[in-house]
């Protein structure tokens, strides 16, 4: 009988735990909790709960439990809808509709993440207490397309094939346009060839009369880059259909450089720039500010190496001797920071980590970091956004030092490393600034160059190939203005055809204002192939996000670290310098690492650090030197 009753136990027991029906996911290279989290609609939490190790890191080919949600339906109070308006708030809703703000944020739960928005269709609970059943819909997931981004890539991204990404989006099937906003899961509204995120079909609209101006109180306004019919909605305070109404040619898509009329009364975002200044110490108060290093010294694998010395190892691993070098260059942060009597205590720890793996986690939880005032690192992509994934909540400011990678965005991850998009925007930014008449040399191997300019920066002009694919030295030389300075942007590392432009270029000066630009770095530029002379007549002009910098502070710099490690500072050292000094700097201003962001950019020895919020969370630094080469044959800031 007791034998029984066990065997009943065992079957009803084994039957309770397989009936919560957990799925299984096998890791690819690269991916993220995060990823993995928003393909199978749960949180990170949901995952790390039912498998504890990956906290430590995730291994491609492991194999991670997923909870099966499949309850579709939830019960709610009976509803009516209210589309939030500008300038009300949560407490206005609650009052009006006599809810408390826990009921309202039950029925809307999206208002816990995103917050109360302009546009938005809220669910108003009733306080008859009648039930109905609302089915839950699966939420839609967008992704924006960026530069060199193809359907395989991001594909493999979301985990899902080719052929799905298609199917969810017809549009693509012949070309894949950046700045398109792609499906990924869900099914969207449709709209006339915009797969955007729209409002609910039960909100209320307004009749158009009530909410647009009179005929003479618009304004024009040119579409940005990224622009989408959603945003410029939402920017304009009407909805997408009132917009077309105003501007009919928006039923064939949105396009970069359309001129849309929008009511006067809006304020047009302006993104300025920031104002750089020099910071000094300010924190008024005893606090002490708490600054943590993760930085990957990877001990264990050194002391556990009988193979190498030490020696042997620092010789031929370039990652120990970049980390090396930043951590070097950030001791001497720390030490002037106490010379100027900036309050803030450090801890340094051993992130021991690879590209996919660190330690990240157990040391946050076992040394408290979550009630420290800044983190720099970790060094790679995927640890940096699990450290501000795990710290997020805690609203502990992570910065990425040297990853030049854009990943998930969280809103407390600041990436140092402007991208290059950023760099290039800056380029094209300057040259317009000045004036200039632009024209774009590319050969046929760029061609996602070319788009790039084609959709980004209008006006651009573009020289023509020959059948052969080489440069029309003819068509090139038509193409030069004398009212104006003529930028000749080269993207080619075809030696015939960086020859080829500079010798048209050079046989046009005495009669045109010409200079020479690159947007990224170009190896064949350095060859013996190349005059270096003519590159400096040509004033060689190109975006950076360091400088070569002889000022007194930056010897002072020099010097000191030659002091300490008896060799001038590397790159890698500068930059340890340059973000832990800057980091100190804003903990000291009496105010937090966030909003010091938002109010002054700053420039340290080699490094700027102008950051901005970017579209999804987190910021961006858009710092960027414009350099040129001289005519006495060094390299100089551009004005």
């Amino acid at each position: 009988m007791i034998n029984r009753v066990v065997f009943i136990f065992i079957v009803v027991f084994s039957c309770s735990v397989f009936g919560q029906k957990y799925g299984k996911h096998i890791v690819e290279k690269g991916e993220t909790i995060a990823q993995i989290a928003q393909l199978y609609k749960v949180t990170p939490f949901d995952i790390y709960q039912l498998n504890p190790d990956a906290q430590s890191g995730l291994k491609p080919n492991s194999v991670l439990l997923i909870p099966n949600k499949t309850d579709n339906t939830k019960i709610v109070s009976k509803i009516k809808t209210h589309k939030v308006e500008p300038k009300e708030t949560l407490f206005g809703i609650e009052k009006k509709y006599n809810i408390s703000e826990e009921a309202l944020k039950k029925a809307n739960p999206f208002l816990e993440k995103e917050g109360l928005q302009i546009g938005q269709v809220l669910l108003i609970p009733s306080n008859t207490g009648s039930k109905i059943v609302v089915p839950i819909q699966e939420k839609v997931v967008f992704h924006e397309v960026l530069p060199k981004e193809t359907k395989y890539s991001i594909a493999k991204k979301y985990g899902i094939t080719v052929e799905e990404l298609e199917r969810k989006n017809p549009e693509v099937i012949p070309n894949l346009t950046i700045g398109y906003k792609l499906v990924i899961k869900g099914i969207a509204p449709k709209l006339d060839k915009n797969p955007l995120a729209v409002e609910s079909k039960s909100e209320i609209v307004k009749p158009i009369s009530e909410k647009i101006t009179p005929a003479n109180n618009y304004i024009d306004y040119e579409v940005k880059p990224k622009e989408t019919l959603y945003s410029l909605s939402k920017m304009a305070g009407l909805t997408q259909e009132e917009l077309i109404k105003l501007n009919p040619t928006l039923t064939n898509g949105v396009e970069i450089g359309m001129i849309l009329k929008v009511p006067s009364i809006i304020a047009v975002p302006t993104e300025k720039n920031k104002v750089y200044a020099t910071l000094t110490n300010k924190n008024g108060s005893n606090q002490r500010k708490k600054l943590v290093l993760l930085l990957p010294f990877n001990l264990s694998k050194i002391e556990s190496d009988t193979i190498n010395s030490t020696t042997a190892r620092l010789k031929k691993d370039k990652f120990l001797n970049m980390t090396l070098d930043f951590y070097s260059g950030a001791l001497v942060a720390i030490d002037s920071a106490k010379q100027i009597g900036l309050d803030v205590d450090i801890q340094i720890f051993d992130s021991q980590e690879t590209k996919n793996s660190s330690n990240v986690a157990t040391i946050i939880q076992e040394n408290k970091l979550q009630n420290v005032d800044a983190i720099i690192g970790p060094f790679y992509q995927n640890n940096v956004e699990k450290t501000a994934e795990i710290l997020n909540k805690n609203n502990v400011p992570v910065i990425s030092p040297l990853s030049k990678d854009i990943g998930n965005s969280f809103p407390n991850l600041f990436q140092t490393i402007p991208t290059n998009e950023t760099l290039k925007n800056a380029m094209f930014s300057y040259m317009k600034t000045k004036g200039g008449n632009i024209i774009a040399v590319i050969d046929r191997k760029k061609e996602s160059a070319r788009q790039y300019i084609q959709e980004n920066q209008k006006g651009v002009q573009f020289a023509s190939l020959q059948e052969n694919g080489s440069l029309s030295t003819e068509n090139l030389k038509s193409l030069f203005v004398k009212d104006k300075i003529n930028y000749v942007v080269l993207i080619s590392e075809n030696t015939w055809m960086i020859k080829s432009t500079m010798a048209t270029m050079m046989s046009a000066m005495s009669s045109f204002k010409l200079q020479l630009v690159i947007l990224e770095p170009n190896e064949t530029l350095d060859t013996d192939e190349i005059n270096f002379e003519n590159l400096t007549k040509l004033k060689l002009m190109y975006p950076s996000m360091t400088r070569e910098n002889e000022s007194a502070g930056a010897l002072i710099f020099d010097n000191e670290y030659r002091k300490k490690n008896k060799i001038l500072p590397s790159t890698y050292a500068t930059r340890g310098f340059d973000v832990t000094f800057d980091t100190m700097l804003r903990l000291s201003q009496g105010s937090t690492y966030q909003e010091t962001i938002g109010a002054t950019a700053t420039e340290q020895v080699n490094n700027k650090f102008e950051f901005y919020k970017k579209e999804g969370g987190g910021y961006v630094n858009k710092g960027v030197y414009i350099l040129y080469y001289d005519a006495d044959l060094t390299i100089k800031e551009a004005n």
